[in-house]
């Protein structure tokens, strides 16, 4: 594992400077992959070594001929196992769709990165179907977080293997999704950049879902930069530097509701020093009740939107190959069961009240600010062994970053531990249709943390 990993300008820089090609930026990344010490064999389920040398060449070849398609233009990228990618099975972590048929086409954002350059090394592994926040999968094995090898914590989920492919050096960027803090939550526990953005910024298209109402697609990488190359590729958009936003007299709100309960002192002690951090370089922070994050657990006791569109899409699945699937996720899917259609009519009605209500408590503050996740990487036997710990742990970290879903917002994660620490994620947050302007106060943010 690389102590300071490159972000995505780094190794564009170094690609036109001629200091490194394509094709050694993948080898090297190949054989972090492949290595029997590494975590790769629990990181990937699969691994695309032939295209993505070919791939490789290719770039190096046209960077020859002066022609450079995007700043990702010849660099490792992962996908999680929910992208379709041409000519393979899309498993989604699970054993249950070995018999299915390869996808004839690949996912959209698949297509939008290889057209950008990217050399896709590979399929990320993740919980099963998507459904936790621990990233424990009993199929292809759980990665380790790189916090803590020796005693084997969990990197968060439900994309595990997408941080851990970043967190190693296999890639330089990892591509998930996000439907209660996916993409987040591995990448506070881990120690990275994680962004969530609006829902319907990127699309869904050749993407096993979740729940489509609340499925988001982003990326975990080194910086909020690369997050942000990477949000505007797969989005479809011309990529336009970011402007890092003023701190002084940025205006955060810190709710007390809820999402501050049940800190950890690694946790408390990070989250209170960025606070401090912030306020001492004239950021304006107010702590505010936002009461309807408390109701949500009753908007939801019917397993939500998750459950019932979960449910859905599993049926048919479930009625030929349920032995095939984890129990602890197949439990949660069969609660949408369920819900009948006047309880999904009745959600739909709750959550536009309960974002109209939020979007009005937080409309005069450019942000949120909260941790990410309330406690660092549990110990990944300890949450195999009992139902009770898994459940508990998998509550308490989807809490935080499930209410931006909710919300229809967008989110940012940053490393906000001091160096040598447990991995903690400090959480930006807004109202749906703010990327930009999330992504620009967390790269002010990401510059005030990293100053000693």
């Amino acid at each position: 594992m690389t102590t300071t990993p490159p972000t995505l300008q780094i190794l564009s820089e170094a690609l036109h400077q001629n200091t490194v090609t394509s094709a050694a930026l993948t080898e090297t990344a190949l054989q972090r992959a492949a290595a029997e010490s590494g975590e790769g064999c629990r990181v990937f389920t699969e691994i695309y070594a032939t295209a993505a040398r070919a791939a490789a060449q290719a770039s190096d070849l046209l960077r020859a001929s002066g022609q450079t398609r995007s700043p990702i233009d010849g660099l490792p990228i992962s996908v999680k196992d929910l992208f379709d990618v041409a000519g393979s099975v899309t498993r989604a972590g699970s054993v249950a769709l070995n018999d299915a048929p390869p996808a004839q086409v690949s996912a959209l954002v698949v297509q939008r990165l290889a057209a950008a350059g990217a050399v896709i090394i590979g399929r990320t592994n993740m919980t099963e179907f998507a459904y936790s926040g621990l990233g424990i999968n009993p199929h292809y094995g759980t990665p380790r977080n790189p916090w803590d090898r020796t005693v084997g914590r969990i990197p968060g989920g439900s994309s595990s293997g997408a941080a851990v492919s970043v967190s190693d050096g296999m890639v330089v960027a990892g591509i998930g999704s996000d439907t209660g803090g996916s993409i987040r939550i591995p990448a506070a526990l881990c120690g990275l950049t994680g962004f969530k953005p609006t829902a319907d910024r990127v699309s869904l298209q050749g993407v096993l879902p979740l729940s489509i109402q609340l499925d988001s697609i982003g990326a975990i990488s080194n910086s909020v930069a690369c997050c942000a190359t990477l949000d505007a590729i797969m989005a479809g958009e011309k990529i336009v530097p970011l402007t890092p936003f003023a701190l002084r007299g940025l205006r955060l709100a810190v709710p007390t509701t809820l999402v501050l309960d049940g800190m950890d002192s690694d946790v408390a002690a990070a989250f209170a020093n960025a606070r401090r951090r912030l306020q001492n370089a004239g950021a304006l922070i107010e702590e505010i009740e936002i009461p309807e994050f408390a109701a949500l657990a009753a908007i939801n006791a019917k397993s939500g939107f998750t459950g019932a569109e979960a449910y859905a899409w599993h049926r048919n699945l479930i009625a030929e190959r349920a032995s095939a699937y984890d129990p602890r996720v197949i439990s949660r899917i069969l609660r949408g069961k369920e819900m009948s259609a006047a309880d999904l009519i009745d959600l739909f009605a709750a959550r536009k009240q309960w974002i109209a209500a939020v979007e009005q408590k937080i409309s005069g503050y450019d942000a949120l600010l909260m941790p990410t996740v309330p406690i660092v990487a549990p110990i990944i036997t300890e949450l195999e062994a009992s139902d009770e710990a898994y459940y508990k742990a998998n509550g308490l970290i989807l809490r935080n970053p499930s209410v931006i879903n909710f919300l229809d917002g967008c989110a940012l994660s940053l490393p906000c531990h001091a160096k040598g620490e447990a991995p903690v994620g400090l959480m930006l947050a807004a109202a749906g249709g703010n990327d930009r302007k999330i992504l620009e106060i967390g790269l002010a943010v990401e510059a005030l943390l990293a100053l000693s």
